[in-house]
């Protein structure tokens, strides 16, 4: 009985760590993943290294096309996108 009162901190802490450390961290990686999962051509973004562009094109499910000015596009990966803007309306198929 008395190891166990010896690990009761140790665990005590482990739990506090969990719920203000790691579990927000998951879900703010979960929030970014699904907002990198539905940039799409007309979204206006912001990169990582602080490059402002429109997205005008995306090329597979890790790559984008990104027009920082006129005539002037990089290729991006979509994990080093920090936010998004604006967003435009999807298209309507009719």
């Amino acid at each position: 009985m008395q190891e166990i009162g010896s690990f009761l901190p140790l665990i005590l802490i482990f739990v506090i760590m969990y719920f203000l450390l790691i579990r927000p961290q998951q879900k703010k990686m979960k929030e970014h993943q699904a907002m990198v999962a539905a940039v799409r051509r007309g979204d206006q973004i912001v990169t990582q290294g602080g490059l402002i562009g429109k997205v005008s094109k995306v090329k597979d499910d890790n790559e984008v096309e990104v027009e920082l000015a006129e005539n002037v596009k990089v290729r991006v990966v979509k994990s080093t996108i920090a936010s998004v803007t604006s967003k435009t309306e999807p298209a309507k198929s009719e």
